[in-house]
């Protein structure tokens, strides 16, 4: 039995898992998706990699500057000046954050828990999908409040009686991103970073291959409108969705932009939290259950790390 598990490697649990290690605590992470970060993602694209979650880390505050501090100490990031804000980026990658935070833990990637179970005698037993099951004497609920309210659910005749309420009442706006690729050729082209946009589907468009250490060629990163994304949340195929914002954007900036060389889309159901939590975190005491995220006192990285580390304290 472990002393604590951590449901998701997103930044706040990554955090608050090495918090609880540090102090002494038996750790293991849990994570649905292949790899760490949560929207910390990036995608191999034939030669190239892409961004298509977090477009950066800024000094939100002390501490999104500390670990800006130290992953620039570490030579992970470097600033990145577009004409929207100046971001530190990784050139390998924004998943490289995550790999950073990971480091030294028990983290155990494509692992979805599809139920919880509790009783005071044994602690928590974390069910796995075609895996073994996990047990803890604590848990943290490093997941977007949705996700972390249907494991919950079934738990509510033991819970306090707002904590479900609570988590219900936590909302997130969707986005759809797009991720393209073009010719060689089209780079000279190219005169602008990052675009934002307020009348058209498209809300952000970013030449993430001016990240990159001698990109081979252009590739761009599209993000919807939260409203657009919504209308396509659950569309089977999401390809005429990407072609269609790669139409838009051509129409507002370079024509060729419809016509990639190769074409990512990633559905991201929650994206932004729309309606956060007011508190840094949300504890179940007596039970020892606390959940965590950027939707936890705010928005943004600043809130998902002092989130992670308020969870890990409590």
């Amino acid at each position: 039995m472990f002393d604590v598990a951590v449901v998701g490697a997103g930044i706040s649990g990554l955090v608050a898992a090495r918090s609880l290690q540090e102090a002494g605590y038996g750790v293991v992470v849990l994570e649905k998706s292949r790899g760490f970060g949560g929207r910390c993602a990036t995608r191999r694209l034939a030669r190239m990699r892409a961004d298509h979650g977090l477009r950066g880390l800024t000094p939100q505050g002390k501490y999104s500057q500390g670990l800006i501090e130290t992953l620039l100490a570490q030579g992970i990031v470097q600033p990145w000046l577009t004409e929207e804000s100046l971001f530190y980026i990784a050139p390998e990658g924004m998943n490289a954050v995550g790999k950073f935070l990971a480091q030294g833990l028990d983290v155990h990637t494509q692992q979805r828990v599809s139920a919880l179970q509790f009783s005071q005698e044994q602690g928590w037993n974390l069910e796995v999908e075609g895996g073994d099951a996990i047990a803890s004497s604590a848990l943290v609920m490093a997941i977007p409040a949705p996700q972390a309210l249907e494991l919950l659910k079934p738990l509510s005749a033991i819970l306090p009686e707002d904590f479900l309420p609570r988590l219900q009442a936590v909302t997130f706006d969707p986005c759809i991103a797009v991720m393209a690729g073009y010719p060689e050729d089209k780079q000279g082209e190219v005169n602008f970073i990052v675009q934002t946009y307020e009348n058209s589907d498209v809300a952000w468009m970013g030449l993430d291959s001016s990240k990159r250490r001698q990109a081979p060629q252009p590739v761009f990163v599209f993000h919807s409108r939260a409203s657009f994304a919504q209308q396509h949340l659950e569309d089977e195929d999401l390809q005429p969705v990407g072609q269609y914002l790669l139409n838009c954007a051509a129409k507002l900036t370079l024509p060729w932009l419809a016509t990639p060389e190769f074409m990512q889309v990633h559905r991201w159901r929650y994206a932004f939290p729309q309606q956060p939590l007011s508190e840094t975190y949300l504890s179940a005491k007596p039970l020892k259950l606390v959940c965590c995220g950027d939707w936890c006192g705010g928005y943004g990285v600043e809130s998902a790390l002092q989130s992670g580390l308020s969870a890990a304290t409590e």
